[in-house]
C-alpha cells in the first residue's frame, strides 16, 4: 500500500513534529497514524461509526477540543466546516496540519489559506493535498457559532446534512406520511429533526426515537424537537438494538460516504429497518429516483409500495418485514 501524505511528509523529512500533544480531528477509521506516535495522539470525533472504531482501536476519542502541540485536520465535505475546524484548531494549536482530497474543497482552501499567510509548504500525493503552518490567529473570522435558527425556523449548524435548507426529499416524505402513525415510532438517521417534527405532529404517536450518527446533527435535533414523547440516541443505525421492536419508521437514508455515491449505506438502513421493525411494524421511505433500492426493499419486506415521488426522489411504504 502506498504511503499517505502525511507519512510521506514526516518520513521525507519535509513535516518536523514537535514534542507534545497531537489531536486527530475528524479522521475517518482508516486514516493513517503510523507516523504518530500513539501515546500523543487523541481522536477528536463526533461521528458515531468513527468513534467506535477508534475506540476499538484503543484511542482517546473525544468530542471536545482541548490545547494541544499538534492539530491535524481532516477535511470534510463540508467547507463551512472546514473552516471552523481551521479555526478551532488555530485557537488550541501551536501547529496546524491540513489533509484532504481534491474532491473536498482542499485545493480551494489551500489557496484561501495562502492568502492569508503567503506561501506554505505542502505534500501533493493520491488526488489531495497535505499543507501546514504555525497557528495563526487571521482565521478568527472562520470559527462557528452555536447552532442557529435559519429561515426555515430549525436550528442548523456548520456541515450537518442539509444545513442551509429543508432537505427536498424530506419534505416530500414528512408531506406524504398518513394522518395517523403507529404508537412506537423511529426516525433512522434522523438528522436535525425535520422528519421527526412532522411525525409528531401526526395522531396516534405516543414515543419518537431520534437515532443519529452524528453528534453535531443531533445537538441541533434536541433544540429543533422538544415534544416529550421524543427521545434521542447517538448511535450507528446500522447496529442499533432497541427493546422492544418499533411499530413504525420513517427514513431518509445516506448515500454518501465522503462524496462518493455508497448504495450500501442504504441497502443497510433497509436491512437495520427490517430488523428493527416488530412483525406488524410499518416503513416509510424517501429515495433519490436513481438509486436501485427495490430489489432491496423486497428483500427485507414481504409488501413493498411506491406511494408517491417526482422527478428526484420516490417513496416507498413497506410492511411485514422479513427475518
Amino acid at each position: 500500500m502506498s504511503q499517505s501524505r502525511l507519512s510521506t511528509a514526516i518520513q521525507d523529512g519535509l513535516l518536523v513534529l514537535p514534542a507534545g500533544s497531537i489531536t486527530l480531528m475528524r479522521p475517518p477509521a482508516q486514516y493513517d497514524v503510523a507516523e504518530l506516535p500513539r501515546d500523543d495522539l487523541r481522536i477528536l470525533h463526533s461521528f458515531y461509526p468513527d468513534v467506535a472504531d477508534w475506540q476499538g482501536a484503543g484511542y482517546l476519542v473525544t468530542q471536545d477540543m482541548t490545547k494541544t502541540t499538534t492539530a491535524i485536520v481532516i477535511l470534510p465535505r463540508s467547507k463551512a466546516l472546514a473552516q471552523a475546524m481551521i479555526a478551532q484548531a488555530c485557537a488550541m494549536a501551536d501547529l496546524v496540519i491540513v489533509d484532504g482530497q481534491r474532491t473536498d474543497g482542499v485545493d480551494s482552501l489551500f489557496k484561501s489559506c495562502r492568502k492569508r499567510l503567503g506561501d506554505l509548504p505542502a505534500v501533493t500525493k493520491a488526488h489531495g493535498r497535505l499543507f501546514w503552518f504555525p497557528a495563526s490567529d487571521v482565521f478568527a473570522d472562520w470559527a462557528a457559532g452555536p447552532p442557529e435558527k435559519g429561515a426555515h425556523g430549525f436550528y442548523t449548524a456548520a456541515g450537518v446534512f442539509s444545513d442551509g435548507a429543508v432537505d427536498a426529499g424530506s419534505a416530500l416524505l414528512a408531506a406524504a406520511l398518513p394522518p395517523k402513525l403507529p404508537a412506537r415510532m423511529a426516525d433512522l438517521g434522523a438528522g436535525w429533526g425535520y422528519l421527526s417534527q412532522a411525525v409528531l405532529a401526526r395522531t396516534g404517536v405516543a414515543t419518537l426515537d431520534l437515532i443519529e450518527a452524528e453528534a453535531q446533527s443531533l445537538d441541533c435535533a434536541r433544540l429543533n424537537v422538544t415534544d416529550p414523547r421524543a427521545s434521542f440516541h447517538w448511535v450507528d443505525a446500522l447496529h442499533f438494538a432497541p427493546k422492544p421492536l418499533y411499530d413504525g419508521i420513517v427514513m431518509n437514508p445516506p448515500f454518501h460516504t465522503g462524496r462518493a455515491v455508497d448504495t450500501g449505506l442504504g441497502r443497510g438502513f433497509i436491512a437495520a429497518a427490517s430488523r428493527l421493525l416488530a412483525p406488524h411494524g410499518k416503513l416509510w421511505m424517501v429515495a433519490n429516483r436513481h438509486l436501485p433500492y427495490e430489489a432491496t426493499m423486497s428483500e427485507y419486506f414481504r409488501n413493498v409500495d411506491i406511494i408517491g415521488g417526482n422527478g428526484a426522489f420516490k417513496l416507498f411504504h413497506a410492511t411485514k418485514p422479513k427475518r
